[in-house]
């Protein structure tokens, strides 16, 4: 068991209640018997994401201490449920903003999730085993292809669904799965140069076909990024007040749970209030712990994806070491975005940050693939079991 991948895991999602119950203190739609029994409102989401935390725990261990060879062979299953979800959720006759959320019973989540977490098993599983089927496999055409195929159709559903964050996410994917995979320099260098030269026609042509959202929030970012005159009532409102909440706050923040008094702008209202304890916790946490706060929070996902790699350096075999990688990458992909909106280096996506953000289902998903990386380092050293059977005298 790799202890400093787990301390640090279980670090972050402590700290991530602490901010959950900050952060969710605004929030209202809560029963007034939940009142009375957890408190606030803060208490009450802080109290549900432990909840959660518990049952990723019990994945998280489930898929440690499992061999990750039997579990890559759930790839097809998971890949093709996960397909089946999204295009469930595509059917569905709801326009409003949450149109890529499937509800079943009292659980809300995002088939989205499910269907990345299926393709690192699935690209795991493909690149690994069937080159031993046939050399022609292993071409680098081939495995282009098979890395191309298994993320585009999940990757233009989920943008058909308008969820423009979750879609993005599976770039960083695809190309560390190109470069893991094996694909030499030249490949990578002529598919740049490509995806340089259809990306103008991806933006004006192809984006706003898929997401309505997606240009408009992308333009607004810009004309911020330019300092041109944006509509801070309108489109910018949130970006505008949450880079402002984080940008005054200084080296110390205004405090935990700091209220008006303290000068907070979130206190005050002002932003995102019903995404400040998912998409937005970055704009709390930089307001209320300051820039020392953000730091150490950092840090933390630092020593998390290191280790990520570290795991994935001394991995038996390529599925392993995919496995690794490619969580890595999606683990920084949303880190990056994440925490990207709320400094405007990036466009709102709307993407919540992994173990520190109140999402449910999403904390369970991002547990389970900690633990096929925790399983990938406990299972280093196992060989398969080869029988030798006499020679016949």
């Amino acid at each position: 068991m790799n202890w400093v991948f787990v301390l640090v895991m279980y670090g972050l999602l402590v700290f991530g209640v602490f901010m959950i119950e900050s952060a969710a203190r605004h929030l209202g739609g809560v029963s007034k018997g939940a009142l009375e029994q957890f408190g606030s409102v803060g208490a009450y989401y802080a109290s549900k994401q432990k909840t959660f935390i518990l049952i990723g725990s019990i994945a998280y261990f489930a898929a440690a201490f499992v061999d990750y060879r039997w579990i890559r062979w759930l790839g097809i299953p998971f890949y093709l449920v996960s397909l089946g979800l999204m295009g469930a959720v595509l059917m569905m006759p709801n326009s409003d903003e949450k149109v890529y959320q499937l509800q079943i019973g009292s659980l809300t989540f995002q088939p989205a999730q499910l269907g990345i977490t299926a393709g690192i098993l699935l690209i795991a599983w493909l690149l690994q085993d069937l080159p031993k089927l046939h050399r022609w496999f292993g071409a680098p055409f081939i495995k282009i292809g098979i890395i191309g195929v298994s993320a585009a159709v999940p990757f233009l559903m989920v943008m058909k669904m308008g969820d423009m964050g979750s879609a993005l996410v599976w770039i960083p994917v695809c190309v560390v799965a190109l470069i893991i995979g094996g694909i030499p320099f030249r490949y990578l260098t002529c598919m740049a140069f490509i995806g340089a030269g259809v990306l103008p026609l991806l933006y004006f042509v192809a984006l706003p076909l898929v997401s309505e959202r997606g240009p408009e929030r992308i333009d607004t970012w810009l004309r911020m990024m330019n300092n041109r005159d944006v509509d801070i009532r309108g489109t910018a409102y949130a970006p505008y007040y949450i880079s402002m909440a984080v940008g005054k706050a200084g080296w110390k923040g205004t405090g935990y749970k700091s209220d008006i008094e303290s000068g907070s702008l979130i206190a005050k209202g002002f932003g995102s209030k019903t995404t400040f304890h998912n998409d937005y916790i970055f704009g709390v946490i930089g307001e209320e712990m300051g820039f020392r706060g953000s730091l150490l929070l950092l840090t933390a996902f630092a020593m998390l994806l290191i280790q990520g790699l570290f795991i994935a350096f001394y991995s038996r075999d390529v599925s392993g070491r995919l496995i690794a990688c490619l969580v890595v990458a999606l683990f920084f992909a949303h880190i990056f975005e994440s925490i990207g909106m709320c400094v405007l280096i990036m466009p709102v996506t709307g993407i919540p940050l992994p173990l520190i953000s109140y999402s449910g289902t999403f904390v369970v998903i991002c547990m389970f693939l900690l633990g096929l990386v925790q399983s990938v380092w406990i299972h280093r050293n196992s060989r398969p079991e080869i029988s030798v059977k006499p020679a016949d005298a």
